[in-house]
């Protein structure tokens, strides 16, 4: 059922709260919308009186938002994030379709990055858009077709394909385990400095026990991504438990070196997620259909 017109206020309105909100000053919203300072102040006065209540306050000598149009104006950025996207993969690549695509940081960048060129080559008409998201987030106020994620798919009204479970080993270089006392095993680890991920908090837990090791304290310092981990790993500031995909290049080389053996499969997998109204989208299918082909575990297949 299409809307009334009379809920939809204009954009050169909501663009002028939105830029108010998110700058905080309407001579900040003005420079940027190349507007003058009193054009902004009749945009918001059209919206207020369209809406029908203030949604501005004065302080000192400027305004701000009330909280109930900060909170609309959150909403409203959301909206025209979504009409920008869709009006860009329309003028860009209106034949092939285009997938804008939510991607972790480091898997993102070491796992999927490497392997588009194949995607580019069976695919030219696709275009992809790549933006980086450590945490969850809604597809219905975000502009993306599909995320790539770790942990369970459960979010409501997705679709979902594994793509590998996460292998971890732990890492570190040969000088700095030089100066230490000589390993004689897993457990031997827990006295030196461990380096950990704040977005894997029992990876440290479930690694010593799949060794074998439990029960013990387990210290050490918590980073935010695994590439702050490999770099201070990299300069001997500790061992890092890394995924074996990050970490092949610098093993091969012997930059890094594996005092406890081969990677140990933890709990989790990382997934391609897209919401179900955009299943037969055609830029989504044919990504879809070749990164299952790209997937490591054996039951890759949609779940």
């Amino acid at each position: 059922m299409p809307l009334p017109r009379r809920s939809l206020p204009s954009i050169a309105s909501l663009r002028a709260l939105e830029a108010l909100d998110r700058l905080g000053s309407a001579t900040a919203a003005a420079a940027e919308l190349s507007l003058t300072q009193s054009a902004v102040s009749r945009q918001l006065k059209t919206l207020e009186d369209f809406i029908g209540h203030p949604i501005l306050t004065r302080e000192g000598r400027g305004v701000r938002l009330t909280p109930e149009a900060a909170d609309y104006a959150a909403r409203v950025r959301g909206a025209l994030e979504q009409i920008a996207q869709a009006t860009m993969r329309l003028s860009v690549n209106a034949a092939g379709g285009t997938l804008s695509l939510a991607i972790l940081p480091t898997f993102g960048m070491r796992w999927l990055v490497p392997r588009l060129p194949d995607f580019a080559h069976r695919h030219p008409e696709v275009t992809i858009n790549l933006s980086t998201r450590l945490d969850k987030f809604n597809f219905a106020s975000e502009p993306f077709d599909a995320a790539l994620h770790f942990g369970q798919p459960d979010w409501p009204g997705t679709g979902a394909l594994r793509l590998r479970h996460e292998a971890m080993v732990a890492v570190a270089t040969p000088d700095f385990l030089s100066r230490q006392r000589a390993l004689r095993g897993p457990r031997d680890l827990l006295r030196l400095p461990l380096l950990h991920i704040g977005t894997r908090p029992d990876a440290w837990a479930d690694w010593f026990a799949a060794r074998g090791v439990t029960g013990a304290p387990i210290g050490g310092t918590i980073h935010d991504q695994f590439a702050t981990i490999m770099q201070m790993a990299l300069h001997g500031m500790g061992v890092a438990l890394l995924p074996d995909y990050l970490v092949e290049q610098e093993l091969a080389t012997g930059r890094l070196v594996a005092p406890c053996g081969g990677p140990v499969t933890m709990r989790g997998a990382y997934y391609l997620v897209w919401p179900e109204r955009r299943a037969q989208d055609a830029a989504l299918s044919a990504f879809r259909d070749w990164l299952a082909g790209q997937a490591d575990d054996e039951d890759g297949l949609p779940r």
